[in-house]
């Protein structure tokens, strides 16, 4: 096997030329498919290519072009050192550190997670320097659609993370299936509830605007109307600001009122709703949130979260910019979609999933 191995990696142009009985250069107007080649000729080339198991030398031929690739990524900016956001960082930093014979360049730009402007502000900035490829968070529906119309006229590729716009002309979308999420939420919670109704909370702004929260609360709402036995009324709530103790009287209002006896956070502030529960001294309530950040790992450990729906960042971060490798550098064809597991980890399995915290 070892021989064989060998063997491919020493395939050359020249070779298939000699064994296809042409000159190296039609074998290379094949390969690039470039210029008149007759149809027999042709056949005959992509068979031995394939029959030698031909693989072109990628690095070589961008040593050989001295051109390095620079890719931008536009991410929320993390609130803390620990926040869900540092985490694909360290994925694409990973993967650019395992690249270094390509001279691989990254460029980061950062929005806030409550100010759209600022999102058309660094898009700004990055349409200005002109990168090879683009990793984007679409946090903002409207604004990352007047960004990518820019990208596609300078012909500037870009691949999704942790939220999917569908048919944007992306590369590929990195992430978990939002919608499915939702799914898998609501049927978390109606196995938990023999009775009472359902809070889903977005601890977000411009809601309309968030399209993979839209999808995961789209999501337990269809598990529920999908059930004919349903006993569980769902109510929405959108808290935008938590700097003030306001949103806890607002939530503690909707539990009593509305007989809430599960909650659904759609993003990763699962802990604020611990932090009310055990103000409150809810033990009953069941609760499931996203995301494995420090806070949330603390809820879960002490029961006032049930479950957790990781979404694997740090390999959202590595697989994005590697898309980009792969396609602009070495000029491979890549999937469309690259749906990350919706892994549901608890207070017993949640110390086995390291390398995400």
């Amino acid at each position: 096997m070892q021989n064989a191995i060998e063997l491919n990696k020493q395939i050359r142009i020249k070779d298939i030329a000699e064994k296809a009985k042409v000159s190296i250069g039609t074998v290379d107007r094949v390969l690039h498919n470039r210029g008149e080649v007759a149809e027999s000729t042709k056949k005959k080339i992509l068979e031995i290519i394939e029959e030698l198991n031909y693989q072109p030398n990628i690095l070589a031929s961008t040593l050989a072009s001295k051109k390095s690739a620079t890719f931008a990524t536009l991410l929320p900016q993390p609130p803390s050192g620990e926040g869900y956001w540092t985490k694909p960082i360290k994925g694409i930093n990973k993967r650019i550190s395992e690249l270094p014979q390509y001279g691989l360049q990254i460029e980061s730009f950062t929005f806030s997670q409550f100010d759209s402007k600022s999102f058309v502000e660094e898009a700004n900035k990055i349409l200005a320097i002109k990168p090879d490829g683009v990793v984007l968070a679409p946090f903002y529906k409207k604004e990352a659609m007047a960004f990518i119309k820019e990208l596609e006229e300078q012909n500037i590729p870009f691949v999704f993370i942790d939220s999917e716009i569908k048919n944007a002309g992306q590369l590929s979308y990195i992430g978990q299936n939002s919608y499915q999420s939702g799914l898998v939420s609501g049927k978390l919670l109606d196995l938990m509830l023999p009775d009472g109704n359902i809070l889903v909370i977005h601890f977000a702004k411009e809601m309309d605007n968030q399209n993979h929260l839209v999808q995961r609360e789209m999501g337990i709402h269809d598990w529920f109307k999908q059930k004919k036995d349903n006993n569980h009324e769902l109510f929405t709530l959108e808290i935008p600001d938590t700097n003030s103790d306001e949103w806890m009287t607002v939530v503690e209002k909707n539990i009593n009122e509305k007989n809430i006896k599960g909650i659904l956070v759609t993003n990763s502030k699962v802990f604020y709703i611990g932090r009310l529960i055990h103000k409150l001294q809810l033990n009953d309530m069941k609760v499931i949130g996203h995301d494995l950040l420090k806070e949330n790992i603390e809820c879960l450990k002490n029961d006032r979260v049930q479950f957790l729906i990781c979404q694997r960042p740090e390999e959202q971060g590595y697989s994005a910019v590697n898309k980009l490798f792969r396609s602009i550098v070495q000029k491979r064809k890549i999937q469309e979609e690259s749906y990350t597991p919706i892994d549901i980890v608890t207070k017993e399995n949640v110390d086995y999933y390291k390398e995400f915290k």
